[in-house]
């Protein structure tokens, strides 16, 4: 009986041995018969650098708006593009509306063209604009006024308040 069960321990041994060998077998064709597909070749493409022109507002002087890209080459598959931009609000339209400038105080007025002037160096530029290094502005040379007390505008605020009020 002893060898009887040592005769199927050995047979299912065996078998499994087999089994594992099967699998190993399957595995490894199944690898071998997978293409290794060659890594993507770096195309040298004959296509150009992106030109981009000036942010254009969709409505106003600042804002969003949106900018054209253009660039050259014979099998380039796009040759042009938009891209939305942003003009700031707060940025001196008078040098471009792509360029920000840090101006230094006013200086003197002078009284031969009644006009101050101010100096601004470039801070920034966006998307490669074409900006001036400095640039200079004048003002015409304005009467000191005196600021109004206080106490004008909260009477104006109270005038309103009640005129709210009675509304």
């Amino acid at each position: 009986m002893q060898a009887q069960q040592y005769q199927q321990q050995r047979q299912k041994f065996a078998a499994a041995f087999l089994a594992f060998i099967f699998i190993l077998a399957a595995v490894d064709t199944a690898e071998a018969g997978k293409k290794e597909k060659p890594e993507k070749k770096v195309k040298k493409s004959d296509c150009g650098e992106w030109q981009w022109s000036v942010c254009v507002p969709t409505s106003g002087d600042c804002g969003l708006g949106t900018r054209e890209g253009t660039r050259t080459g014979a099998e380039c598959k796009q040759t042009m593009k938009t891209q939305r931009c942003k003009i700031p609000c707060n940025w001196k339209k008078q040098f471009g509306a792509e360029c920000k400038y840090q101006f230094q105080a006013w200086g003197e007025c002078d009284l031969n063209t009644a006009l101050k002037t101010r100096t601004g160096s470039l801070k920034r530029a966006l998307h490669n604009a074409e900006c001036q290094k400095t640039v200079t502005i004048s003002k015409p040379c304005g009467k000191l006024t005196k600021p109004k007390p206080q106490e004008s505008k909260k009477k104006k605020k109270e005038g309103k308040k009640q005129e709210k009020m009675l509304d």
